[in-house]
């Protein structure tokens, strides 16, 4: 079944975001019904505002009073800035907090241990500008040593400081395509805390060694000095392991090879889904959206990130010490269920929900890999499982099949991150700023995973209304696309070219009276038995296209006319709305952006 999965409504607390039209109000949020009358307050035709609700009327508009204008609802950056107002993030930084990080400085090597002259290097998206993991490794006679080395960010944080307040807040970066509001100021996030190529920078370190199975033999955690050797993109580090000319690289996608096999042993959740991105013009307008490759080399970078991850839980379990766990449970009977039956209409069967291990699933997308509908049964698999949080009980992580995870590799843009490197430093003695006061960690997991979660509708709300945006220009064309969930209101699509989703109404079905099929995920027509169902693929007529809302309306291209769509990768030309002066959060170019914006952990 489609959902879309969203925090409370904002309408919840009596307040709401839209933009002015005359008198009226027209909300940007999707779901909300209804029309609003602009009784007081004032702001700039076309403005966005956030207004409170006088009073509400079940016949008549209900009354709404301006509270704040919020800029332009048109121009650059609108779609993200829309996404902040409606999710509620911050975006002024504090300026006892800007103080801060205006007062930093380079660390001292006393008392760290030296890797400068490790050649350490980072790899990041090509549009990165916070450098915050560095990676190293070479073979030995057992097997691989492998070093992944990360910014000290706990140096500059202090708990309690206003930096610390600020980032404890926000409790994560948030990142769209054309702007990224930090966790920290960018005199830290871009610089101190960047490991740049060349310059020395404070760490912490975990060396681990791996045998030649790629299982984890044993690991180290210090503090030290460190200097990145070279700054790699992904793409760049793709072409040199396979050129073979680099010895650095080699030996990381060696010590991954091992890694993944270990990984395979174990049975870990392998999901393979494609990532959207957006090609900005200079002027902010959409010149493409389209998906983004995933290569080896974020496999490698992942691989090094997930084991330094492990080796940071159970340092902190094995010393007794409090821990801001990743945990992630199994999905429920009922998701599984619905697993289960769509599954079945491809002969994959899943053991019973008390001995269902993540392997179990893995199987199942190996055995549909290479069918057409391998896309849309990778997103079905992902829908039927819990969601990952952070808590200090630990109850393990079911997609990855491990017993202890933490996060520890991006304290630039996770709260949590911090709180693991705090803990780290007092456990192990690594210096006096760090922390094993844990008596609220508890409420501060719940909500960095609130803010974890906000971030990411955000993100997928932005990228929605963009792509509404560009697809706006192409109504009336037809795209390839899949089925991607079925309910009684119609059929959810997505199209294989971009990733974007719409509804075809089941009032534009052709004539017959269909009821929805649970066991088979599908809706039937009573008179022509017409199936449709899920991961089917069909050609869809773009109706409408909504920017404000990012709402897409299609129809089976076979009810209606229209003409076939520009190929996949071809940008359509578009003339972007005029400049606006609204810059909530960072411009997106320019800015620290760690993997070119839209990859975000989910483990």
């Amino acid at each position: 079944m489609h959902r879309r999965e969203r925090h409370e409504p904002e309408e919840r607390a009596g307040f709401l975001i839209g933009v002015r039209r005359g008198r009226a109000l027209e909300p940007v949020d999707r779901r909300i019904a209804g029309s609003f009358e602009i009784a007081a307050g004032d702001a700039a035709e076309g403005s966005l505002v956030r207004v409170e609700i006088l009073r509400q009327h079940r016949w008549g508009p209900s009354q709404v009073r301006i509270l704040e204008d919020l800029g332009p609802s048109e121009g650059p950056r609108a779609a993200s800035r829309m996404a902040l107002a409606l999710h509620a993030i911050p975006t002024e930084i504090p300026r006892a907090a800007e103080a801060d990080a205006a007062r930093a400085r380079a660390v001292r090597s006393n008392g760290r241990e030296d890797l400068r002259d490790l050649p350490l290097v980072t790899i990041d998206g090509e549009d990165a500008r916070d450098f915050d993991d560095a990676v190293f490794a070479e073979p030995t006679p057992a097997g691989h040593r492998l070093v992944v080395a990360i910014a000290d960010v706990g140096h500059y944080v202090r708990a309690g400081s206003a930096l610390d307040v600020m980032a404890r807040e926000r409790g994560n970066s948030v990142y769209f395509p054309d702007l990224v509001v930090p966790m920290l100021p960018e005199a830290l996030s871009n610089h101190w805390c960047s490991l740049r190529p060349d310059e020395p920078r404070g760490c912490l370190f975990v060396e681990m060694t791996i045998d030649a199975q790629g299982n984890k033999t044993g690991h180290r955690f210090g503090r030290g000095i460190m200097k990145s050797h070279a700054r790699l993109t992904y793409e760049a580090a793709q072409r040199l392991a396979i050129a073979g000319t680099d010895a650095r690289v080699g030996a990381l996608f060696a010590a991954w090879g091992a890694l993944k096999r270990a990984r395979e042993r174990r049975g870990a959740l392998d999901l393979d889904l494609p990532e959207r991105e957006a090609l900005m013009a200079e002027e902010g307008g959409v010149l493409e959206v389209r998906h983004r490759e995933r290569l080896d080399s974020h496999r490698v970078i992942e691989a090094f990130m997930v084991l330094a991850n492990v080796a940071a839980a159970e340092e902190l379990t094995q010393r007794r010490a409090p821990c801001v766990f990743r945990v992630h449970a199994p999905p429920s009977p009922e998701k599984l269920d619905a697993l289960r039956a769509t599954l079945k209409t491809f002969d994959v069967r899943l053991p019973a929900g008390g001995h269902l291990h993540p392997r179990d699933l893995d199987h199942a997308l190996r055995a549909t890999g290479s069918l057409p509908e391998a896309p849309m049964i990778h997103e079905t698999v992902l829908r039927s499982l819990s969601r990952a949080e952070y808590a200090i009980a630990n109850i393990g992580h079911f997609g990855l099949a491990l017993a202890a995870y933490a996060h520890f590799t991006s304290p630039i843009r996770r709260y949590a991150d911090l709180l693991v490197h705090r803990a780290l430093i007092a456990a192990i003695g690594l210096g006096h700023d760090g922390t094993l006061d844990a008596a609220d960690w508890d409420s501060v997991a719940q909500h960095i995973t609130f803010t974890e979660r906000r971030a990411a509708l955000a993100e997928r709300d932005a990228m929605d209304r963009l792509l509404a945006a560009y697809l706006s220009q192409h109504v009336g064309s037809v795209f390839p696309a899949r089925i991607s969930g079925v309910t009684r209101a119609g059929i959810f699509v997505t199209l294989e070219t971009n990733g974007a989703s719409g509804l075809i109404p089941l009032s534009t079905l052709p004539h017959d009276h269909y009821r929805l099929d649970e066991a088979t995920r599908s809706l039937v027509g009573r008179h022509t038995k017409r199936h449709f169902r899920l991961a089917d693929r069909l050609e869809a007529l773009l109706v409408q296209a909504i920017p404000l809302t990012g709402t897409l309306t299609f129809a089976l291209a076979e009810t209606g006319e229209g003409k076939h769509a520009a190929p996949p990768h071809t940008p359509a030309p578009h003339t972007p709305p005029p400049h606006t002066a609204a810059k909530p959060g960072v411009p997106r170019r320019g800015h620290p952006g760690k993997r070119g914006g839209s990859r975000r952990s989910r483990t």
